[in-house]
């Protein structure tokens, strides 16, 4: 069967995530980061670094701008500056109610 240019690329189960900080939200293909690993995502993708490599230690997660929400698997939570956005907050209630658990890490 033909994939739609539009479809996005195939992805593992356990492999695709939501990582929320505060009023920004990044889909994350990848496993789920520890809090170490989430604090460190969310510092390295939060500010702009035109033309730096990504850490060898982050190289297992991307960013993904193309995927299906039903195919995600994991959520993770990282207090913040901000309130989460209503679409995130509903989209982190419909994976709770798909039994996904919200691993909330404090700062």
């Amino acid at each position: 069967m033909a994939t739609r240019q539009s479809d996005p690329e195939p992805v593992s189960p356990g492999m695709l995530g939501i990582l929320v900080h505060g009023n920004n939200h990044f889909i994350v293909r990848g496993p789920m980061p520890s809090r170490s690993f989430a604090l460190a995502l969310v510092r390295h993708w939060s500010i702009i670094q035109i033309g730096q490599p990504t850490p060898p230690e982050l190289e297992p997660w991307r960013i993904s701008s193309r995927e299906y929400r039903e195919n995600l698997s994991w959520a993770v939570l990282v207090a913040g500056e901000g309130d989460v956005s209503p679409v995130v907050s509903q989209l982190l209630k419909d994976l709770s109610e798909r039994g996904i658990v919200i691993h909330e890490f404090p700062p």
